[in-house]
């Protein structure tokens, strides 16, 4: 830990964006995949931080279903509350690419959490773009410093691809918006303080969707139980119920109307952000499985000696490169505001999600038996990224929207 401090120290005396502003204007005209001297530095810095505070805890946070609140505050202070957020309220003010790069290398240490992470950073950066000023000022100082923590909701239990098709409701009453509804699979549901809430203001379709910031404490918001999951057991993971929730009018976020376009904005970056932690999730379970050929022995010498291992190593490890490639390509593109931007995230989530949860697997298979007991790592990995190609749009979806973008072209 006190190379991780003594880094951070030196680069930024405060906190980690104010030192290194400059990289994303540096970075947003990059044509090519491989990263720069300086975001070699923040993964160095990311990694450490991982290595140091969250890998350790990763099979205690997922066995106790345990949310490490400090541990995030602690990796606030280094600026990860707010990585594309601006520095006037805390924030990091990073590129897309410099963020992929931390998610992965966080990851690494643990999925779960840093997917929380990414959630948290989504929302602080809805509020952060979108937002007026006064609503800047009062909700982001406290979300970059993770003093208050942010979750994302626009699943319902009648409502997940087809999110334009959401029921909860808000009717504009005098002063305050009466939101109707619920709100399904909310990460950080119960433990966060501030909800972006999707709900309808006008008619049918996307057009009629608005967005509201909801705080933890208002009159008629409530929670349902605490999930039981496959994986993702560090953050919890509850339904968000509104039974006539008074939401003062300064909480809408933009205009009405804008929020199915607001939803969708965060979730091209969301897909990066979620792609990225498969990435540092099959990063994590190649790096075991070569630790571990190494020294397991199967007639009479080490199983890394069989063609057939090398070559599953070889697959893993194209995989990987070509999955970190895309979703480096993608955050370029988002960057650049590039006009393809939405259909080359879509494409990048679909890969990397995909090809990141078999590398976790194939390493579980070259762990043998050991590979199934909880006292090795690569089950974790496994867990966790199985639900990225679901969330953020599932992978089937991403082929929709792929292929929408070839069509129209």
């Amino acid at each position: 830990m006190a190379s991780l401090l003594t880094f951070a120290a030196r680069r930024a005396p405060v906190r980690l964006g104010r030192a290194v502003s400059s990289i994303s204007s540096q970075t947003r005209h990059l044509s090519s995949s491989p990263i720069d001297h300086d975001q070699k530095e923040l993964q160095s810095l990311a990694r450490a931080f991982a290595d140091n505070e969250f890998a350790p805890k990763m099979q205690e946070w997922d066995e106790n279903q345990h949310f490490p609140a400090d541990v995030l505050r602690k990796g606030a202070e280094l600026g990860f509350g707010g990585l594309y957020t601006r520095e006037d309220v805390g924030g990091a003010g990073l590129g897309r690419l410099e963020t992929s790069v931390i998610f992965e290398a966080l990851s690494t240490g643990c999925v779960s959490t840093t997917a929380y992470i990414s959630i948290h950073n989504m929302c602080a950066w809805m509020i952060d773009t979108y937002g007026n000023e006064e609503q800047r000022q009062k909700y982001l100082p406290n979300l970059t410093s993770m003093e208050h923590f942010a979750s994302y909701c626009l699943t319902e239990p009648g409502a997940g691809s087809d999110a334009g098709g959401l029921s909860t409701t808000a009717v504009k009453k005098g002063s305050h918006y009466v939101l109707n509804g619920s709100k399904a699979f909310i990460s950080g549901g119960g433990e966060s303080n501030v909800y972006l809430i999707m709900a309808r203001t006008g008619g049918s379709g996307a057009k009629g969707i608005s967005c509201f910031i909801v705080e933890k404490g208002f009159k008629g918001l409530s929670f349902g139980k605490k999930e039981n999951k496959l994986g993702w057991n560090s953050q919890p993971t509850r339904a968000v119920i509104m039974e006539d929730c008074e939401v003062p009018v300064e909480n809408l976020v933009g205009a009405e109307g804008q929020g199915f376009s607001i939803a969708m904005k965060g979730l091209n970056g969301g897909r990066i952000n979620i792609g990225s932690c498969s990435l540092g999730a099959a990063q994590a379970s190649l790096e075991a499985a070569l630790e571990h050929v190494k020294v397991r022995k199967q007639f009479n010498q080490p199983i890394a000696n069989f063609q057939n291992t090398q070559f599953k190593l070889a697959d893993m490890a194209t995989s990987l490169l070509s999955s970190r490639l895309m979703i480096r390509q993608a955050a370029n593109m988002l960057d650049q505001d590039h006009p393809s931007a939405a259909s080359f995230c879509a494409m990048a989530k679909l890969h990397a999600t995909d090809e990141c949860f078999k590398i976790c697997d194939d390493s579980l298979q070259l762990h043998g038996g050991y590979g199934y007991l909880k006292d090795y790592k690569v089950n974790v990995y496994l867990r966790d990224s199985r639900v990225h190609r679901i969330l953020e749009g599932t992978n089937e979806v991403m082929r929709m929207v792929a292929s929408r973008a070839l069509l129209s072209e």
